[in-house]
């Protein structure tokens, strides 16, 4: 068992959400490239919204960061920027809940230059390119991307005959053989580098060699801080800037980008200058003041060097990591075993579970059916029910339209669950079930919208707030962005347009499900899932084998082209048949 899940990127802190919900562990989560961010600066770009969403199914990506951040527990960034400028634009935007961990460099690998360091073999590279070598380099290494800003750089170098004078530029912008078949991005960019290098005739003066290695760019890095050169970093917004903590390591001072992560390392290093990424003009000075004065290169050169070892190594960045997870770890829910001796569900081989309004009641004849096929399995088959109903109101019915006493009750839309002919409650569900719940809070949010009312009591518990749904309500969609704004985690279900069930963010029928079946190594394909509603639909659209009854809500019909969905023609419990005959469920079972 895990102690913690650590998912990065929107698809993994999707997964890893689902996944720290059914083991009740805590989870982390880092974005590293963000959709919302992403779109803006798509849309910058000049690109249409239908563009992007049909391209990138960008809305998608979003919500899965959304999920993701309404679980975490923590969210790990690399910089301030990260918190304050882009997760900002988030619903689920809690700072208080995100912390600072940059990445770290490899203080081995990217470590200044040694006497007599000028015989590097990179500088054989570049002398085809520059008339004096000796001179100091400003180098610059990124992305042949136009967001990286290398235009202005040129234009800075082009237009500053001073600083053409005390120095060469050096522009590593990624491998090529042939200009015209890299995609159109990188195309552009090394097209205009090449003609603005003519246009200033800067031959002579700027280097760009075609090809280099992995194992080039930390000398690259040396043989400029043996020049006395100066790294810079012009790029239009930077997340974090792993180059800079590269030449930081190597000894080689930096100027960057005042937009993004480089404020927060060189606020932490203390070696180097930001600069406006569009004021080609400030930049060449700021450039020329470094590389001209010698003792301010030797204190920029130092702080770099003491600053990555304070705050960018690797052994840093594991132990910052380690002090902030363990802080989450006295919060680990306890894992309560259930001994309920000889529990059938130890025994059986397959699980049939069945919502309970317009599924199992309906036709009484076809569930009277129902029952005798379940009860003459030889106990092979269990029988469960899941339902948005409490636990009270569950029993009542299952007693009262005589069914056979279920081997598992999940009742509140997934937040109970209840075993066997004792009715004893799964305590570990009901401890993670209750993971930052407050239902107190979701019922003072929601009384705050009109068209929500709220159901009698008997209908509802310390686990589930509900809600009768009216035309002047908003869309389920606007409720879940009203209570991701008023910091409340909450999973929203809404069912035939009419009714509103508000749970616990780690509960619902569909992670009931898979809680049931990682317990009881009870495998999907040897468990047959039955509904209709639109609190049925996550339920129906797991990895079991599943069955809409006919008399289906609209809402569910998007399920039709899943290959473990059959859509049964007949009605409440004699579709459920239906299903069990089209899957030959019972019948393999006997």
């Amino acid at each position: 068992m895990p102690d913690i899940i650590h998912g990065h990127y929107a698809d993994a802190g999707y997964v890893g959400s689902r996944i720290a919900a059914l083991l009740g562990v805590p989870l982390v989560f880092t974005g590293h490239s963000l959709g919302r961010v992403k779109r803006l600066r798509l849309i910058e770009g000049g690109l249409k919204e239908e563009t992007i969403e049909s391209r990138y199914n960008i809305s998608q990506r979003i919500e899965a960061e959304e999920i993701a951040l309404d679980h975490a527990d923590l969210v790990v960034t690399s910089t301030e920027q990260e918190i304050y400028k882009q997760y900002e634009h988030y619903e689920n935007y809690h700072p208080d809940r995100m912390a600072v961990i940059p990445p770290g460099v490899d203080i081995e690998r990217f470590r200044p230059p040694k006497r007599g360091f000028r015989r590097s073999p990179v500088l054989q590279e570049l002398s085809r390119f520059l008339a004096d070598p000796r001179k100091p380099i400003i180098l610059a290494i990124s992305r042949a991307d136009e967001r990286k800003n290398i235009a202005t750089l040129v234009q800075a170098y082009g237009e500053s005959s001073a600083l053409q004078e005390c120095a060469n530029l050096v522009i590593i912008a990624g491998n090529r053989d042939d200009i015209d078949s890299l995609d159109s991005g990188a195309k552009k960019v090394l097209t205009r580098l090449l003609l603005d290098i003519d246009r200033y005739d800067l031959h002579g003066k700027v280097a760009y060699p075609k090809h280099h290695g992995d194992e080039d760019i930390p000398e690259f890095y040396r043989l400029a801080a043996s020049t006395r050169g100066v790294f810079v970093n012009p790029a239009l917004t930077e997340p974090f800037g792993l180059t800079l903590i590269e030449a930081a390591a190597s000894g080689l001072p930096i100027v960057a980008t005042e937009d993004g992560g480089p404020r927060d390392i060189v606020k932490n290093c203390k070696n180097g200058l930001l600069v406006d990424p569009l004021d080609a003009g400030k930049m060449a000075a700021v450039l020329r003041s470094v590389i001209t004065d010698r003792g301010r290169w030797k204190e920029l050169s130092r702080k770099g060097l003491q600053g990555v070892r304070r705050h960018y190594t690797w052994k840093n960045h594991v132990a910052l990591y380690l002090s902030k997870v363990g802080a989450l770890l006295p919060k680990r829910l306890s894992k309560k075993s259930i001994m309920l001796g000889k529990n059938r569900l130890l025994q059986v081989e397959r699980l049939l579970v069945c919502d309970i309004d317009d599924t199992l009641l309906g036709d009484t004849k076809a569930l009277s059916t129902l029952m005798r096929r379940v009860k003459y399995t030889n106990g092979k088959c269990g029988f469960g029910v899941a339902t948005s109903r409490t636990f009270f109101e569950a029993l009542d019915i299952i007693f009262h339209h005589k069914m056979i006493v279920p081997d598992i009750i999940i009742t509140s839309a997934g937040a109970e669950i209840h075993y066997g002919h004792w009715m004893v409650e799964d305590t570990q569900w009901a401890d993670q079930s209750r993971h930052r719940w407050d239902a107190a809070a979701i019922r003072s949010c929601l009384e705050q919208l009109h068209g929500l009312r709220l159901q009698p009591p008997k209908q509802q518990n310390e686990r589930k707030v509900s809600y009768f749904v009216d035309e002047n309500a908003p869309t389920l969609r606007e409720i879940k962005r009203h209570l991701r704004h008023s910091g409340l985690r909450a999973t929203t279900i809404m069912s035939r347009g009419q009714y509103l069930d508000v749970t616990p963010i780690r509960a619902s029928k569909a992670l009931a499900l898979k809680y049931i079946s990682l317990k009881w190594d009870i495998p999907f394909d040897q468990m047959l899932v039955a509904g209709g509603a639109g609190n049925d639909e996550e339920m129906l659209s797991g990895n079991a084998l599943g069955v809409v009854v006919g008399n289906y809500s609209p809402e569910i019909k998007k399920l039709q082209n899943r290959d473990n969905v059959y859509f049964a023609e007949h009605r409440y419990a004699k579709g459920v048949l239906e299903g069990m005959d089209h899957y030959r469920f019972i019948q393999d079972s006997q």
